[in-house]
């Protein structure tokens, strides 16, 4: 038996060795999963509850197939609003259905709550990059998952999503979306097959940077797609903003993904200093309701026009 395999310690940040019956036993090695080699190198089982921010990153994991249903869904409907609503309802209907069953398959089983590795560092998403080779000849495979369930319960929750979107939306759509032709009734669909094979390889390939940068990208994107929306609706006034009532869904829609990001950056650490951000939400779409005449593309042309 290998003198590495029989040290004190292991090497490598995730190796450890199993504890059976309150001894220490075995060769270091990867734990066992649902459990993380701690300080002593030795497999410890995983019996904390996850953090706001670590529910927060799930909550935009889960969001995300969830908007973009609802942007495909609107982009081939054309016209037919009645249709539109009735598939975004679908839509949210199988994303909460998903996510309350991959809550009930995650230990414990049976119960809405999970247990949890605290994420520590960037490298607990990424193990099998840290496999170690004390001897500089064979390499120790301790790739597991040290954030536990963080990085599996997404995967479970889109095959779900997937799942139960084959089962239900196709009977759907082919009832109510007579109006469409055949080949754009199930395009919101076809469009879904495509991004969840492309959110699977995100997860996988970029899941940890995502669990450190999502506020950000929530803010950034929340903010860009509410300023698109409302050049592309020619919103200039609040007269604009309050003349139909999708418009004003799609502001507070946008308001609440701004909330979302500036509590997911702040944590709520301190409520007295952190609740008062939330005040910010609204000032994106009230800056440019105010700016928007200024920079009119036909007002600059004249005004560009007449001073030549």
């Amino acid at each position: 038996m290998s003198a590495i395999h029989r040290s004190s310690t292991c090497p490598g940040l995730y190796c450890g060795r199993l504890m059976v019956n309150g001894s220490v036993e075995g060769d270091c090695g990867v734990c066992p999963r649902g459990e993380r080699a701690n300080i002593q190198k030795v497999c410890e089982r995983c019996i904390e509850s996850p953090e706001l921010y670590d529910w927060l990153y799930l909550g935009f994991m889960a969001m995300l197939p969830l908007v973009l249903h609802w942007f495909f869904i609107e982009w081939y409907s054309g016209k037919k609003s009645s249709s539109a609503l009735l598939q975004h309802v679908t839509a949210m209907l199988e994303c909460s259905l998903s996510a309350v069953v991959t809550l009930l398959v995650t230990e414990p089983v049976g119960k809405l709550s999970i247990r949890s590795c605290r994420v520590q560092m960037l490298s607990d998403w990424y193990t099998m990059l840290y496999n170690p080779s004390p001897d500089y000849v064979k390499t120790l495979h301790c790739t597991q998952e040290a954030v536990y369930p963080l990085y599996t319960i997404v995967l479970i929750y889109y095959a779900f999503c997937l799942v139960l979107m084959m089962l239900l939306r196709p009977l759907l759509v082919k009832k109510i979306a007579c109006g469409l032709g055949k080949s754009d009734r199930f395009k919101s669909i076809y469009a879904a097959l495509y991004f969840f094979p492309i959110l699977t390889v995100l997860q996988a390939v970029g899941g940890g940077l995502l669990y450190y940068a999502f506020p950000y990208i929530i803010l950034v994107l929340s903010l860009v797609t509410l300023a698109v929306y409302m050049s592309a609706s020619e919103i200039q006034s609040f007269k604009n903003l309050v003349a139909k009532k999708k418009r004003l869904v799609v502001l507070f829609s946008h308001w609440l993904l701004h909330a979302y990001g500036i509590i997911s950056i702040s944590r709520l650490d301190k409520l007295e200093q952190d609740l008062p951000l939330l005040a910010l939400v609204p000032g994106p779409a009230l800056f440019y309701i105010a700016t928007a005449k200024f920079t009119e593309p036909s007002r600059i042309l004249s005004e560009g026009g007449n001073g030549h």
